[in-house]
């Protein structure tokens, strides 16, 4: 992306950190649901395709989803300046994915370039990884695919990545030495995510009911475990930690997403997401909004006389939150603009 690139999207971070505090969200109250997607994600030819995952890109525009059809879809919730139709309607989806994009096999992971902006052509973009594919990125702007990357295993051979993720600083990384090897989870590992001052990491695995935070300045024992209902799923299930990071969001297979004090390790709340397995979570990187989805995959043969292929609009589905937050933060979520601009009052409605 270039150097000078780099630099100038650190700098433009850091001037807008300093004028803008991310609101203080109030998790004693539940979230109200914004938007609402279901009829999308239904595929006639493979009734048992199901979400796998969602992201907010990092200027907040957009929202991307995966899927086991192997489909990537980008949804650009409308702001108070478009007058893009959304609908009212409980068992219709809120609006159209923007974009649509297909891979050739099963979707792995996918990520946003992290000084992403939609208004830059250049940066636009977002990287997946597909079992047997090399490694595409995307222009989240027309969904073509811009280029692809190579990755190569022991014996110098190629092969598909599982995970994938760009250096945070947006440039290339030289210097890849192992830090630490840790040992705690009980199944395999599914997703990581630092916190945001990098002193502490938190893992999640399969078939584990546990989020464990270590300190990797000392990163001997874990320091405590976070608790979401995961014991019996082999499926990734994504966390997220909120811009303040003061507070993690994740979900399970019991439908909610649980909050947890990330200062003290104690659960805040919960609410209701979908009536499935919760396997998204995404806080919006600057706005008191949130992105969930869900779905698991069914071991059944379709027929006509199975109703469990016959979801109800809250499972295998997409739903946006817009949370509850102190009052004194109110004008400067406005002055910064929003896709949602409602006051305190309109969230608890």
């Amino acid at each position: 992306m270039g150097e000078e690139k780099v630099e100038e999207a650190l700098q433009s971070e850091s001037n807008a950190n300093e004028e803008y505090s991310f609101p203080a969200l109030r998790f004693d109250v539940p979230p109200h649901r914004t938007y609402h997607f279901h009829r999308q994600f239904i595929s006639p030819t493979n009734p048992n395709s199901f979400l796998k995952a969602v992201k907010w890109s990092p200027d907040g525009s957009s929202f991307l989803t995966s899927s086991d059809d192997n489909t990537l879809r980008l949804f650009t919730p409308p702001s108070s300046e478009t007058a893009a139709p959304v609908s009212a309607s409980h068992d219709d989806d809120s609006f159209a994915a923007n974009v649509v994009m297909h891979e050739g096999e099963s979707i792995h992971d996918f990520c946003w370039y992290p000084y992403m902006s939609s208004s830059d052509l250049v940066t636009n973009v977002f990287a997946t990884t597909t079992r047997d594919h090399p490694i595409h990125l995307w222009d989240a702007t027309s969904g073509q695919l811009r280029c692809t990357y190579r990755a190569y295993d022991a014996m110098d051979e190629i092969t598909a990545a599982f995970s994938i993720a760009f250096n945070p600083a947006g440039n290339k990384e030289d210097n890849m030495e192992l830090l630490y090897v840790l040992h705690g989870q009980e199944g395999g590992i599914t997703h990581v995510q630092f916190s945001r001052d990098g002193n502490y990491l938190y893992t999640g695995g399969r078939k584990d009911p546990y989020i464990l935070c270590w300190d990797v300045r000392k990163s001997v024992d874990c320091v405590y475990k976070l608790y979401r209902s995961s014991a019996n799923t082999n499926q990734r299930i994504l966390f997220d930690i909120d811009p303040s990071g003061q507070h993690l969001g994740t979900g399970g297979q019991d439908g909610l997403v649980h909050i947890y004090n990330l200062q003290t390790g104690q659960w805040v709340s919960s609410f209701e997401a979908a009536l499935d397995t919760v396997n998204g979570f995404s806080f919006h990187p600057f706005l008191p909004h949130a992105v969930s989805s869900s779905g698991h995959r069914r071991f059944v043969i379709p027929d006509d006389d199975n109703k469990e292929l016959c979801l109800s609009g809250n499972e295998n589905c997409v739903s946006v939150w817009s949370f509850c937050y102190d009052s004194t933060m109110e004008t400067d979520l406005k002055n910064n603009g929003s896709f949602n601009n409602q006051s305190e009052s309109d969230y608890l409605d």
